[in-house]
Parts: C-alpha cells; structure tokens; sequence
C-alpha cells in the first residue's frame, strides 16, 4: 500500500477522487490475498470471481464477517499478532496481523483520532480494569479497542477494579490533578454506563468533566434493552457531569483501524482509507441514499488476511456525501442495530460480572 495517504487530512477525499483510489487499492488486495490465501481464492473461484474486472467498489465480493468464526484465513506467514472478536455463542472471530497490517493500522487510527482530538497526548481516564491486558500477543476486541485508544493519551488511569466497582477515589484524584486542563476519556458503550455513570449518578457524585472529551463504542444491544438512546447517554452525561463532548464510533475487529467516528454533527464518517456500502439484505444489491440495508465495509488496511471486503451483520443508512456539516469530505451515516437473525455480539456486552 502507497503511505502516502497518511500525509493527507483523512477526511479530505472527495467522492470521484476517492472511488478511483478505493478500486485501485482494493484490486490490489484482492490478488494479494488469492495469490497468498487458498481458502480466499477458492471462495472467489465457487462464486466466479476468480478473473472479474472491478469498475466500483460495489463490484468486489464481500465475505461475510461470520466467516472468520468459520475458519482461518490468513495471507502472511510472518504473523505478530492475534485478535479475537467477542461474542455469546462460545465461537469467536481470530484476525492475523503482520506487521506491516499493524502499522497500517496503528497509522491509521492516529490520522482520524487526531481530527477530533489534534496531536496533544491528553492524560487519560479508561473506563475498564488493567486486567484484560494480560496477554499482549493474543488480544480480544476489547482489550485491542483500549490498548489502540490508549495510545492517545498519557497518565493512564484504569478506574474500574478487577470486579468492575469504580474506584471513585482515584476518579477524583484524577480529576483533581488535571481539572485545567482537557482529558480523554476512552471505553466500551455499555461500560461506561453501566459501571461509570450509573454509580456516579445514584451515588450523586459531584464531578465536573467540562474539559473532557468522551470516546466510546459497542455494547449499544444492552442499552437498547434498558431504552437508553444515543441522545439519552449525551443528555444523561451533559446533565450530570457537565460532559458535552462525546464521540461514539463503530467500528469490528475484522478490520481494526478503520472506525467511522461520530461528528459534531452526530454521523458517522468514513475516512478516506475506508468506505461502506448498504445492501438489500436479501438480493445484496447495492442500495442508494437512505435506503436502509446491510452495512459492507471496504479497508484499504488488511494485508495479512482477507478481510479487505466485508459484508456485516448490521443494518445502517447512508445519510449524505462531502456534504456533512462538519466539513469532513466522504460518506456519512448511521447504524440501525443487528439484523435479527444475527447472533447477539459486542465488546462490552460479553462481560459477566
């Protein structure tokens, strides 16, 4: 892959320039992993498109993320890390990286988190326990999810004890020691509700975070359940805390690196080294604007493994194009939740106390 992307704002492609690179690129990953992954090109060969010509993003086959529960796939032998997703079901998915993946995916992640957050490490609150960080060589989604995010702070400070009690007088010192200046707050949706705010609430602790900057993701089935909306959580915390910056994003461990962070706006963005496609759920025909369908997510990332090309099992809507308020360039959009034959899966919402 050309680094050279990396030297732009990663917000800043438009849509002509931007499909041209996403087909070159992606073309390009497609040979790899048929050249160096045999499960990948027997799959391409079974649906014949073994030898197809790719004019848009909408033309590569997609391989169902499931899969990676299935089987291993694989397109390096020099592999120097092993995720795993989360789930219920007892099957989990296992992505290989290589270390060129890692890095593309490590420059990745500091290109888009500095658009919302510029170049400053901020001292950083985690709302999770040390614990999960045990095995640095074979991580789950949740624990890749803080060790990436940590990676913009400083002065970690892990709040939740190995019961997941919120240790509420290293959250005021904490506070106390950099309450001028602003702080990153990184954890799991359903984390930080359940095991952060709730106890700050019901406890009426009296906390300021005026000056922080919240980012979160996943375990949004929970909260469902509980009736607790995306616009619930942001009250409920500007209510309580006086916290107004807040950014959710979406993102899976099948393509770490590429996560779609929420804007001032309140939509998902797409930067220019990934993109997304909705599909009708059942003729997978590509679908326009504000069509609600089947999310595909497409990474330029993935050089270790096949993972280039990825239909979801969550339903969304394209909302616009170059076009958001926020005038970041690309596509931007929303998550509708699970489809419902999909098995029930999320960082955080695996945890059992």
């Amino acid at each position: 892959m050309n680094e050279d992307i990396f030297l732009l704002d990663p917000y800043a492609l438009k849509k002509e320039e931007k499909n041209a690179l996403m087909v070159a690129r992606l073309c390009e990953l497609t040979h790899l992993h048929q050249e160096h992954c045999q499960a990948y090109a027997n799959i391409l060969e079974s649906f014949g498109y073994a030898n197809k010509n790719y004019g848009c993003i909408e033309d590569f086959f997609a391989l169902p993320v499931r899969i990676f529960k299935e089987i291993d796939l694989l397109s390096s032998k020099e592999i120097v890390k092993t995720l795993t997703s989360s789930g219920t079901t007892g099957k989990v998915s296992t992505i290989y990286l290589d270390k060129l993946t890692a890095q593309l995916q490590t420059k990745a992640l500091i290109k888009i988190m500095q658009s919302f957050l510029g170049k400053a490490r901020l001292p950083m609150l985690i709302i999770d326990t040390k614990e999960i960080l045990q095995d640095r060589n074979h991580f789950s989604a949740r624990a890749a999810g803080v060790m990436g995010l940590s990676n913009f702070g400083r002065k970690h400070t892990y709040v939740l004890d190995a019961s997941m009690q919120l240790d509420i007088g290293m959250l005021k010192d904490f506070l106390s020691k950099y309450k001028d200046q602003p702080i990153l707050i990184f954890g799991f949706t359903y984390m930080v509700w359940e095991y952060f705010f709730k106890p700050i609430n019901e406890n009426k602790i009296d906390i300021d975070l005026s000056n922080a900057i919240l980012f979160h993701s996943g375990g949004w089935k929970k909260l469902e359940h509980l009736k607790v909306s995306n616009a619930l959580f942001k009250e409920s915390f500007q209510k309580v805390c006086n916290l107004r910056r807040i950014h959710n994003f979406y993102g899976m461990v099948e393509q770490v690196g590429s996560i779609f962070v929420e804007c001032e706006a309140g939509h998902l963005h797409t930067p220019n080294f990934a993109d997304i496609i909705i599909r009708d759920p059942l003729s997978l025909e590509p679908l326009g604007m504000h069509q609600e369908g089947l999310i595909e997510l497409c990474s330029l990332l993935p050089h270790s493994y096949p993972g280039h090309v990825l239909l979801s099992e969550d339903r969304g809507v394209i909302l616009g194009e170059d076009d958001c308020a926020c005038g970041r360039k690309g596509k931007y959009f929303s998550v509708l939740g699970r489809i419902k034959s999909a098995e029930k899966r999320g960082c955080s919402d695996t945890f059992i106390k």
